[in-house]
């Protein structure tokens, strides 16, 4: 009985994630429809993040607000889940959320503002905001798939794997977008790049294992 009071209390608070996040979804379709549908296709083509980058949007504008936190509620969950199916966390519920959710919400702050100030303070915001638009479209893109793929794994019989794959596969496609859309930038500043990568992608990941486990 206490089992069963359980996973429906689990099934519950989940079921709450996905109504926020579809509400996120739906104001973001009521502000600018047009801008939603580039950022889902901007995998496909990179003519919207051309024309993100000479509209040189804020970050703080309403409809890149609400994206940012659904793109971080989403994958907050993503984590949650994966944590929970393949047993690296010990215990489940809002407070163990929570914690994901803080600790991805503080990474990707963090990673966002360390980014502006290197555009700031080295003047090179030409160069780079292209690079910068194109990883942050493309997390939003797939940060769509994943919630889709969330969607169809606790709400059906599918095994854990298929979130675990169809994650990895959504990742490797933003990768291969971000090297086409940026091949002139990449090569002549391959170090560089790879420097970035390290410092700014992978390192940060090893220290929120180590806070989350």
């Amino acid at each position: 009985m206490q089992a069963l009071e359980r996973a429906v209390l689990l099934e519950n608070f989940i079921t709450i994630l996905f109504v926020v996040a579809l509400s996120c979804l739906a104001m973001l379709k009521s502000i600018n429809s047009e801008k939603l549908k580039g950022t889902i296709s901007s995998v496909f083509s990179a003519v919207f993040i051309e024309e993100e980058t000479e509209a040189n949007d804020s970050f703080f504008s309403a409809f890149n607000l609400i994206l940012f936190v659904f793109s971080v509620l989403i994958i907050s969950i993503l984590f949650y889940e994966l944590s929970q199916r393949f047993s690296l966390i010990s215990d489940t519920g809002i407070f163990i959320f929570l914690k994901f959710f803080g600790i991805v919400l503080g990474y990707f702050s963090v990673k966002w503002f360390f980014e502006f100030l290197i555009k700031i303070l080295f003047l090179v915001k030409n160069e780079i905001t292209f690079f910068l638009v194109s990883k942050s479209r493309s997390l939003y893109a797939i940060s769509l798939g994943f919630f889709c793929i969330l969607i169809l794994t606790v709400y059906s019989s599918l095994a854990s794997y298929f979130l675990l794959y169809g994650s990895i596969l959504f990742l490797f496609i933003r990768f291969l977008v971000i090297i086409v859309y940026n091949k002139n930038l990449i090569l002549s500043k391959l170090f560089y790049f790879i420097l970035y990568i390290c410092a700014f992608e992978i390192a940060p990941l090893f220290v929120l294992f180590k806070l989350m486990f």
